[in-house]
């Protein structure tokens, strides 16, 4: 039996919702970057980076390609770059809208 679609982007959603690996997609967006490169970027072990990878890469959401001793990084596919893309506006928007409540209610005093 198939899995149904909705499970299938219940399941992408799970696997995205990491902050590092979200942080990773980020960095990956402005394009392919070496593992140590993406290091620098965290404070958390080594260990910990490549297992929030190989994660990403498990589900195809990043790519892994070998030059010499370097692992290099990049995303899959456009898509997941207008993701974040995406993100980022309904986050923005969602801040918008809180803070134009927030102003309303500290308008509106104590009561």
């Amino acid at each position: 039996m198939p899995v149904p679609l909705y499970q299938a982007k219940a399941e992408f959603f799970r696997v995205l919702g990491h902050p590092v690996r979200i942080r990773v997609l980020e960095l990956l967006c402005e394009g392919p970057r070496p593992v140590r490169e993406l290091l620098a970027e965290f404070d958390i072990e080594a260990s910990n980076l490549s297992q929030q990878l190989a994660v990403l890469r498990r589900y195809g959401i990043v790519t892994a390609t070998r030059d010499g001793s370097t692992v290099v990084y990049a995303l899959a596919g456009a898509d997941v770059s207008e993701l974040m893309l995406a993100a980022r506006r309904i986050l923005t928007e969602l801040l918008v809208d809180k803070r134009e409540l927030l102003a309303a209610l500290q308008d509106t005093g104590a009561g």
